[in-house]
């Protein structure tokens, strides 16, 4: 490597890795290291010379393990749950967390449907039996999945899809999901119904929900009460959405008729008495264990990796403020302007921000929520430089006790779209104003209500003035004098005998030429105050 060249961005893989990512990540130029079985110990040994960080489901991610990733930018998490990664951490710590939230949705789906015909029609049993040397017909006398009422709990992407793939076997499809449209439901051929009416007449209840404080542990003790008597549980999503003690006491009173089981509340279980039931068909969590969803699960996953190490701000990482669906980049002009109008009125306003708001006026709703992070991004940047990014803006403005306000209103007066950003500290109140031209070019076009037009970059003088002449004159003889050429010169005049200038100048004010500058502004005659302001 040449002298002053960057270094190489290193990843390291801590669990198995289809070969089909692994060459993504080779293509890209990436260092790779493949170490899978680290011990604990041996992990948070080697974490921090990593930029990034491969996972499945077996990796812990928490606190301890971040925090020991000084170089960490990138988690990636090859699937689709986060149970393993602590994201609110990573989040604080600005790193980037990217899964792969539909690499193996076909897979689970298809996996769900395998284990309820295997359970509904006896076949491991059977197939223990025959390779035993056995003939025993009779003792595995199975049920049709035709005619039966399946209620399907949480019709997201695998819910859906089991949906999709049942239809066709004339069953009677209900379902629970409170985020579900009307529209959806119609199209999947599914009628929706509150969980406990669900558990009450499905013949079979498969679980495609993930765990939240509000999923978990959902099918209880008491809810398994409600069930149709014998009906049968299907679980391929999450273990911790049963009480699984009381589940195997349902099996065991024949209030349920079985249960296939792909998850478990801890894995691999502490107690194999649930796995080991006769009534229960099972495996381990191999949801997603097709060849197909491992490629593109991994493929997915370190396409976003390296796009996240390569610097886009357009990654669709679970912890980014960014749309869903459409394009992203779309984004990005307004992310810049709200980024730099939070930088030019963060400096402007000098001292520990109290409060920032955000008012966003025309500004298409699907950008509102990141363009409002890039401006607390673009505040907070100047006092904790390298520190803050996109990811953790939000949030360290919350620990810090900033109070961070968002409004949004229809089309503003005077201009298609208007973003404001002021800034609250203990001596007062400084806001900024801009707006997009031809949907990409970015003006500030006020500062403190005052109609001043320029374009957010570079090294600006902020002057507050009498409204006398003479003054352009004495700035202009200053600046010349120092070195310092004038590259723009925007003026407004106030009430009560006051104006406002913004004065952009070629060179970085750093130096010689800028040594003493703002002071030196301030005692001119007819300065009333002065501050420098730098934009990337």
């Amino acid at each position: 490597m040449s002298a002053g060249a960057p270094a190489q961005k290193k990843v390291l893989v801590a669990e198995p890795l289809s070969g089909t990512g692994l060459a993504v990540l080779a293509a890209a130029g990436l260092v790779t290291d493949v170490k899978t079985g680290l011990t604990r110990e041996a992990l948070l040994a080697a974490i921090p010379a990593y930029d990034a960080l491969v996972v499945r489901s077996a990796t812990k991610v928490d606190r301890e393990l971040l925090a020991a990733g000084t170089s960490l930018r990138v988690v990636g998490r090859a699937g689709v749950g986060l149970d393993n990664v602590d994201v609110r951490a990573a989040t604080e710590r600005g790193i980037l967390v990217v899964n792969a939230p539909s690499g193996n949705v076909v897979s689970a789906a298809e996996h769900a449907i395998a284990l309820l015909l295997a359970l509904l029609r006896k076949i491991p049993q059977a197939q223990v039996s025959l390779k035993a040397g056995e003939w025993k017909r009779s003792g595995f006398v199975g049920t049709e999945l035709q005619g039966k009422t399946v209620g399907l709990v949480g019709l997201g992407q695998v819910g859906g899809r089991v949906a999709a793939r049942l239809r066709p076997w004339q069953v009677r499809l209900v379902g629970f999901d409170p985020f579900l449209s009307a529209e959806r439901a119609s199209e999947l051929g599914v009628e929706t119904m509150g969980l406990d009416d669900l558990l009450a007449v499905s013949d079979v209840v498969s679980l495609h929900t993930p765990v939240t404080p509000e999923t978990q542990g959902m099918i209880s003790g008491e809810r398994i009460g409600r069930m149709k008597p014998g009906a049968l549980l299907v679980n391929c999503a999450r273990g911790a959405l049963v009480d699984e003690a009381a589940l195997l006491e349902a099996l065991e009173s024949g209030r349920l008729g079985g249960a296939a089981l792909d998850v478990f509340a801890v894995e691999p279980p502490a107690d194999f008495a649930l796995a080991r039931h006769p009534k229960v068909v099972c495996t381990p969590h191999l949801g997603a264990s097709t060849v197909e969803a491992q490629d593109r699960v991994a493929v997915e996953t370190v396409e976003m990796l390296v796009e996240a190490l390569s610097g886009s701000p357009f990654v669709p990482a679970v912890n980014l403020p960014f749309p869903a669906g459409g394009d992203p980049h779309a984004s990005f002009p307004w992310m810049k302007l709200a980024e730099s109008l939070g930088a030019f009125v963060g400096q402007l306003a000098g001292g520990a921000p109290a409060r920032i708001a955000v008012s966003l006026e025309g500004v298409p709703a699907a950008f509102q929520k990141a363009c409002s992070v890039a401006a607390v991004k673009g505040v907070l940047t100047p006092s904790l430089a390298e520190g803050v990014n996109l990811v953790n803006a939000a949030t360290l403005a919350r620990m810090r006790g900033i109070a961070v306000s968002e409004t949004s209103r229809g089309e503003p007066g005077g201009y298609a779209n208007l973003l404001t950003v002021t800034v609250g500290t203990a001596s007062g109140e400084r806001s900024a104003a801009g707006t997009l031209f031809g949907d990409r070019h970015g003006r500030v076009v006020a500062v403190d209500g005052l109609p001043l037009e320029f374009a957010p970059e570079g090294t600006l003088l902020v002057i507050g003035n009498r409204d006398v002449p003479g003054v352009v004159g004495r700035i202009g003889t200053l600046l010349g004098e120092r070195g310092l050429n004038i590259a723009d010169f925007a003026l407004a005049r106030g009430g009560g005998g006051l104006a406002a200038a913004v004065v952009k100048v070629d060179l970085p004010a750093s130096g010689a030429a800028a040594e003493g500058l703002v002071e030196a502004v301030r005692a001119l005659q007819g300065i009333e105050s002065a501050r420098l302001v730098t934009l990337p």
